[in-house]
């Protein structure tokens, strides 16, 4: 009999997180009540064990998958029995199987299905042929078939082929046979890919792939999207090679179907059995087969593609703030100008306006002097200049105004991608009705510098530009794993009750974009919150959405000192206990790590609280509201070093890296065209993983080891040795054309515009 799916998906998962089936049970029950990820991650650890937001996160996905499974293995079962054709032996069969596929092999024989020539066979009388055949193989199928020429079967001809469609249809409905060809079709198939005659020159693009075949089971997820989008264009055929070089009739696949006939004899009914075998073989079971491989090699190419996005995405995210300091936003132009902005610590703007120092007005002593005289007006100590057209230009332009002032603010090139996305959105019109569209950018610009975070969130992440083949992949299922992505990050920073724009509320723990526009209604109608209590003031604020977001919103300088902790207020009294042990005020504990050292988290334990929300009590009083981001830091370009025609190999360089992907990562470093560091090239040692090494945002030395200047690549190197001949792999993944060559830096650099003239 079936195991009850509600005992069954909890121990699944747990063998797949590493976890037991009570911890995965706690969790399914907190998230099925409401609760999110970030909240059972933080502030639930006793009830789950501990599990981590990873765990979380890969928990409520397989959770997905095993429900609509087991709907589906219900839906499955109640169709057979009421055929009145499910007997406990097929029950069980079905009850075994975990994946999808395995259970539509088995329901195939089963499934309602529109009239084939099978059907058609059998109601022309020609089932007891193919009984014959199979129980005399001494007998010629001919000879049989002779009995069974009708009206509707004219020959011996048609009555063989009809029976040939009743045998290859129980071949196609056989899921034993279908689970062994498809594990065999995994392990030797082969990715092929031609042009489409014709089509060379308006394909050029993916000339790499006019020609190209590799495993199926080792297809790097980008040259599969790649190889996908070139078919999708019409520039490409790609089909999947099985046994390619056996003899017709002599291939594993065949005889896998002639056995599951059991013909292995050489009698007339064995040959002909064999034949069949291999024709349902060619023509019915390779072609859904390979269909099915080529939509789950497809899945996998986009689960890398979603995941390495998604990681770009977190590093991003959680990108070094350089702090609220005045700072200059510079969007960088030529013809329309440079826009200018000019905020406050707290992001306000304060004055904007527009620049042509370059052509066609050339007003560089005019431009010169703006910039000077805003500095210096509004005490400046920090300028964003935009990674756009003319950035390297701009840069020099403000490092000579900075050079001639007694205080001279820092300047950082910022990554631009999504700006303009930004600027044009409706978000951008209500946050600044009176502003120029252009000078919207120039704003963006300035924020992200001072916080990452809380601007990049609002902006559709794919916008963002740290992803590969975002176009091509299933949206939701892209948007679903990088809202996930922003929701984690934004609760692991926490978020300034008092000073949060709608759409950083909005990715709070228990929010939402709803609750977040009450609270800042809220906010602007009676004033700042003193107190997290007062949250529960919003209008439809309730109980439940206090409780998942409360720790996660920060009050500095309020009247409770707890709340501008990551403390839960539920557990207040844990921690004030904690301070009366002490012996000390509130506030003045706060930070005093060692009288905090000097405690027993097991003192404080209670019916309601655990050991871990002890010790997360403690760190948090001993580092009241830190920050998980890291230092700020910013790289310094070369000077002199402006455009791709000034690299030389040998030349020792900073950038920063603004995208990660499987094959190494990419690097700016000042000349408009990000360089590639291949992986082979990223240590001394072996790296499989570039994450384990780089993250986008990390200031990184490179060396440059190649400059191709017509196809604007760039090759670096981080390695000690300055870089050992290219591998055989690194000189294959260069060679792979437009799709994987290192991007410009232009409109946020990475992937996204490598890719630029083909995501029309």
């Amino acid at each position: 009999m079936i195991i009850d799916p509600i005992r069954r998906i909890p121990a699944l998962i747990a063998a797949e997180i590493s976890a037991e089936a009570r911890q995965v049970a706690a969790a399914i029950e907190l998230l099925d009540g409401g609760a999110t990820v970030p909240f059972v991650a933080r502030y639930r650890k006793e009830v789950t064990g501990g599990l981590d937001d990873t765990q979380l996160r890969t928990l409520a996905e397989r959770l997905a998958y095993l429900r609509e499974l087991e709907a589906r293995r219900a839906a499955i079962l109640s169709s057979i029995r009421d055929q009145g054709k499910l007997t406990d032996a097929l029950e069980g069969q079905i009850g075994k199987v975990m994946t999808k596929a395995e259970l539509e092999d088995i329901y195939l024989p089963y499934k309602p299905k529109r009239r084939t020539k099978a059907m058609i066979a059998r109601e022309n009388g020609l089932a007891p042929l193919v009984d014959a055949i199979l129980a005399d193989r001494t007998q010629d199928p001919a000879a049989l078939a002779g009995r069974f020429v009708t009206e509707n079967v004219p020959d011996t001809k048609a009555a063989l082929e009809g029976a040939r469609d009743i045998v290859a249809e129980a071949l196609a409905e056989n899921a034993d046979l279908l689970g062994r060809l498809r594990t065999h079709m995994k392990s030797v198939g082969r990715i092929a890919a031609k042009v489409v005659a014709g089509k060379e020159a308006e394909g050029a693009k993916f000339s790499d792939y006019f020609a190209h075949t590799e495993d199926w089971s080792k297809a790097a997820g980008h040259r599969v999207l790649a190889m996908l989008r070139g078919r999708n264009e019409g520039f490409l055929m790609l089909d999947l090679e099985i046994d390619a070089d056996a003899p017709r009739g002599q291939s594993p696949a065949e005889r896998m179907a002639g056995a599951a006939l059991g013909a292995a004899g050489q009698g007339k009914g064995d040959l002909w059995l064999r034949e069949a075998a291999a024709w349902a073989w060619r023509i019915k079971l390779r072609t859904s087969l390979t269909l099915d491989l080529m939509a789950e090699m497809r899945e996998r190419a986009e689960a890398e593609a979603i995941n390495v996005f998604a990681r770009n995405l977190k590093d991003l995210l959680l990108a070094a703030p350089a702090g609220g300091k005045v700072t200059l936003g510079v969007d960088p132009g030529v013809r329309t100008g440079c826009k200018l902005a000019v905020i406050d610590a707290t992001g306000k703007v304060l004055e904007t306006g527009t620049i042509y120092p370059f052509q066609p007005k050339n007003d560089l002593r005019g431009a010169s002097a703006d910039l000077a005289r805003m500095i210096r007006a509004l005490g400046v100590k920090l300028v964003a200049i935009g990674n756009g057209t003319a950035s390297r230009e701009t840069e020099k332009l403000v490092a000579d105004v900075i050079s001639a002032l007694p205080d001279k603010p820092v300047k950082v090139i910022v990554s631009e991608a999504g700006a303009s996305v930004y600027s044009a959105s409706e978000l951008a019109a209500k946050e600044f009705p009176g502003l120029d569209v252009s000078l919207r950018g120039a704003v963006s610009i300035a924020r992200r510098l001072q916080d990452p975070l809380a601007e990049l969130v609002k902006i559709e992440p794919k916008s963002i530009g740290v992803g590969q083949y975002q176009h091509d992949v299933d949206q939701h299922r892209l948007s679903k794993q990088l809202e996930a992505v922003v929701e984690d990050a934004v609760n692991a920073v926490g978020v300034d009750l008092n000073t949060a724009s709608a759409p950083l509320l909005a990715r709070v723990s228990g929010l939402g974009a709803s609750l977040a526009e009450s609270i800042v209604a809220h906010r602007d109608s009676v004033g700042r919150f003193n107190t997290r209590r007062e949250l529960l003031k919003v209008a439809r604020l309730g109980p439940k959405a206090f409780e998942q977001a409360a720790g996660f919103l920060r009050i500095p300088d309020g009247k409770e000192p707890l709340d501008a902790s990551s403390v839960h207020p539920e557990a207040y009294d844990v921690a004030r206990r904690i301070v009366a042990a002490c012996g000390r005020d509130l506030r003045a504990l706060m930070g005093d790590s060692a009288a905090l050292k000097s405690v027993n988290a097991r003192d404080f334990i209670d019916e309601r609280f655990g050991l871990p929300t002890v010790r997360d009590i403690l760190a948090e009083l001993e580092k009241p509201g830190r920050d998980p981001r890291p230092s700020f830091k910013t790289a310094t370009f070369a000077e002199g070093v402006d455009d791709i025609k000034d690299l030389k190999p040998g030349m020792l360089l900073e950038g920063t890296v603004t995208n990660v992907a499987a094959f190494g990562a990419f690097v700016d470093i000042g000349v408009h065209q990000d360089g590639l560091v291949h992986v082979s090239q990223l240590a001394d040692r072996f790296v499989k993983d570039p994450h384990e090494v780089v993250k986008a945002g990390d200031v990184v030395k490179v060396r440059v080891t190649e400059v191709d200047v017509p196809r604007k690549r760039i090759g670096l190197t981080m390695r000690k040795d300055g870089g050992a001949a290219p591998a055989p792999q690194e000189k294959r993944e260069r060679a792979r054309g437009p799709m994987q060559s290192a991007p410009q830096s232009s409109g946020g650099g990475a992937f996204a515009d490598a890719l630029k003239g083909l995501r029309k």
